[in-house]
């Protein structure tokens, strides 16, 4: 790149770089303000998803700030903003490769952890409970659109304590597996089972497949739409440390004057 076009050139991308923030940032807000998926499972009853999603907003925006910061020190030619920004956004990369590894690393650990957030959230689901009512819909919407029920199968709500009083004569609604408009989508029903009030759990008519390996798929989905914009914003990143840097040897002299005024 030739010396004139490298302020035009770090500013496309300075530009792209806090596009690629304002994403990252959007990214954490949806995961604290999802309230009808799995998501709204996870970041309810997991703090890592929660400190997770403060970590995304906070790269998003402090990388948005050194794009209009890289932008400012590109036009007017200020060594001390683009010192700034290459200073800023080496942390920001050295942060970003630290959690892709630790996300890498504790791959057993985060399905643990959701394993044992469903069996607790089947066990103690009360649809009479409104302290947990978004918690419980959340599933309940994740079982429909999956068309799953349980987390490794129906088996699992065989120990929820509700189910476990009634003598499983009722099952969760969410798992049902017809074609009835007559089932509500949260709670437990009785339709489409014997009206003797023998009915066991082999005469649930509901799904028998888990959500294990769907809600898995889901995620690496998700995450991997994350980690991509990631990857592209590290690549912003240092593609912008090494022309700040070379724009940085370019002035050859600090002129204050081209610092904008208020």
């Amino acid at each position: 790149v030739g010396q004139g076009c490298l302020p035009e050139v770090m500013l496309i991308l300075f530009a792209l770089g806090g596009i690629l923030g304002a994403v990252i940032l959007g990214f954490g807000i949806w995961i604290l303000a999802d309230k009808t998926s799995f998501i709204a499972v996870l970041q309810t009853s997991s703090p890592s998803l929660k400190t997770g999603a403060y970590i995304l907003i906070a790269v998003g925006a402090v990388t948005m700030l050194m794009g209009f910061l890289g932008c400012l020190g590109a036009v007017n030619e200020i060594r001390c903003l683009l010192g700034l920004y290459f200073t800023c956004l080496l942390v920001i990369l050295i942060t970003q490769v630290a959690a892709g590894l630790i996300i890498y690393f504790q791959q057993e650990m985060l399905k643990e952890e959701l394993s044992r957030i469903v069996d607790k959230l089947i066990q103690t689901y009360d649809p009479l409970n409104e302290e947990e009512k978004n918690l419980q819909d959340a599933w309940d919407y994740v079982q429909r659109q999956i068309a799953c029920c349980g987390w490794e199968g129906a088996e699992d709500w065989k120990n929820n304590a509700i189910l476990i009083n009634k003598s499983l004569t009722e099952y969760p609604c969410s798992c049902y597996n017809g074609s009835e408009d007559y089932v509500t989508d949260i709670g437990f029903c009785t339709e489409g089972l014997p009206s003797n009030s023998t009915a066991t759990f082999a005469d649930w008519p509901v799904h028998q497949q888990g959500c294990m390996n769907g809600v898995q798929k889901w995620l690496k989905d998700n995450l991997g739409i994350i980690l991509g914009v990631c990857t592209g914003v590290a690549v912003v990143e240092l593609l912008g440390m090494i022309l700040s840097i070379a724009l940085c040897k370019n002035i050859h002299s600090e002129d204050y004057t081209k610092v904008p005024k208020s």
